[in-house]
């Protein structure tokens, strides 16, 4: 048995279509955040029989994730705890920690709190390019 486990993959964004349906690829790879970092999720193992508490090591991730994303996790009211830590300033690594109430594992938390922010991040593109695009209009009436 491995000591870690792989996440599935993240569906491609597509900044031309950003309401478009996307499905997961529940494969054995790493979850690859971004293709211009190489950025991977790896579950350090988990406390608990239940997988209700887990340890999660993201590479080439820093604070601009691990506050959002644990400030997203926090809202599930499934989740009990989620902190996040920078082991050292000079390496690209990020840990988080999730532990539940028993009802979902760890992994799902972690799983849906990627796809809530990821939600939340196509809500604030649109308003921003609907924005932009009323103000360049509004600029070329004037």
């Amino acid at each position: 048995m491995p000591d870690h486990e792989t996440l599935p993959d993240a569906p491609e964004y597509d900044a031309e279509n950003p309401g478009a349906e996307v499905e997961y690829d529940d494969d054995d790879e790493p979850l690859d955040l971004s293709t211009d970092n190489n950025a991977k999720i790896i579950m350090l193992g988990s406390a608990t029989d239940d997988d209700s508490c887990a340890s999660f090591q993201f590479e080439n991730e820093d604070h601009t994730l691990g506050n959002a994303l644990r400030w997203i996790i926090m809202k599930n009211p499934q989740v009990e705890f989620c902190g996040y830590s920078i082991p050292h300033p000079s390496e690209p690594k990020m840990n988080m920690r999730i532990q539940t109430y028993g009802e979902i594992t760890a992994k799902d938390a972690l799983i849906q709190g990627l796809a809530d922010l990821r939600d939340l991040c196509d809500v604030v593109t649109d308003k921003f390019v609907a924005e932009k695009e009323r103000f360049s209009v509004g600029k070329q009436k004037s």
